[in-house]
């Protein structure tokens, strides 16, 4: 269970002070769960051979379900002009909440823990991110504090070292590299399975998934006002997925090879103005790994900031609290030391 959380208290007054802007759950420590599973998968992982080159063990399913996906994606482009506008609004209602899921849920909530949230808020955030699919909080937190230790490796599950396909989406295409497997081991999740929201959503993460990303977004515009279960289900469900899944992937791959560096110039991740703008927050990427515990993930606070704005408005609403932040003479003194000067 999270800390009782002080009510008069919305703001940390921590200012985390190390210069090089190190997070605090990137400490190496024993994994709290065994991953049988993972051992398994790593007897199949990618293995080097003699020349050092890595061999690509392609999962097949993933490659043909994300193939089709994107067929249907493209389909669903030609029913906008059929559909009632209100269809319209409620895909990118939906689209809002499956981000929502994954930025302030997955990312700034449980693989950083950048503030704290109370239960109503945590039980909404696990419901967004089973609308997301794009795997259960344990395992998505698990995945993104391994990508942040030993970011553009072999320990990296999204290497952006390998290519753009290969960041973007090709990760998924292919068994887990045998580091991270093994590096991911040495990390401590037991943050993670104490919580009881995310135990339960990672028992019935497949139903959730059912009733969150499918079931919902296709029933209600065909039960309040008349839309077609064909126009719904495509346009709510699968086009919507669809575009949230790749502009979440383009945080693992353009924002770690197309912008400017102001925080850091020696790591990949960049500034990107056209991923922060599609991931509603998360393209501050230069910034985010410098100062991975920040809530914000950015200097700007509310600017061009989605997501900022919606753990604020929790806060203010009691819901949470405990937000993180850099301080700005802890932001000023790392540009000048290691940033390229660009901003």
């Amino acid at each position: 269970m999270y800390p009782t959380e002080s009510r008069n208290k919305c703001f940390s007054e921590e200012m985390v002070s190390a210069s090089d802007g190190s997070v605090l759950q990137n400490e190496e420590r024993v994994a709290a769960e065994p991953a049988t599973a993972e051992m398994h998968q790593a007897s199949e992982a990618l293995k080097e051979d003699a020349k050092g080159k890595r061999a690509q063990n392609i999962v097949w399913r993933n490659v043909i379900l994300m193939t089709l996906l994107h067929i249907g994606a493209v389909y669903s482009l030609f029913l906008i002009p059929k559909a009632h506008p209100l269809t319209w609004i409620w895909s990118y209602l939906c689209f809002l909440i499956t981000a929502l899921g994954v930025t302030a849920g997955a990312h700034r909530l449980w693989s950083h823990r950048s503030y704290k949230a109370k239960l109503p808020l945590r039980i909404f955030l696990a419901a967004a991110n089973s609308m997301a699919f794009q795997n259960d909080i344990y395992e998505w937190s698990r995945d993104h504090r391994v990508h942040h230790k030993y970011s553009e490796t072999d320990g990296d599950p999204h290497n952006a070292k390998r290519g753009f396909f290969f960041a973007h989406v090709g990760w998924l295409f292919v068994r887990k590299h045998r580091d991270v497997l093994e590096k991911g081991k040495k990390l401590d999740f037991s943050d993670l399975l104490a919580d009881p929201v995310v135990v339960f959503q990672r028992k019935y993460y497949n139903t959730s998934v059912l009733v969150m990303c499918f079931l919902v977004p296709t029933v209600v515009p065909w039960y309040f006002w008349g839309e077609t279960l064909w126009n719904s289900y495509f346009l709510s469900s699968i086009l919507r997925y669809t575009i949230s899944l790749n502009v979440t992937w383009l945080v693992n791959s353009a924002a770690h090879m197309y912008g400017n560096r102001p925080y850091d110039k020696d790591i990949s991740p960049r500034e990107n103005r056209f991923v922060t703008f599609g991931a509603i927050g998360e393209g501050f990427h230069n910034y985010h790994h410098t100062f991975p515990f920040d809530y914000s993930t950015s200097e700007f606070g509310l600017r061009f900031n989605p997501t900022t704005c919606f753990i604020d408005l929790m806060c203010w609403l009691g819901l949470a609290s405990n937000r993180k932040r850099a301080s700005s003479e802890m932001i000023q003194a790392r540009k000048l030391r290691t940033g390229d000067r660009s901003a």
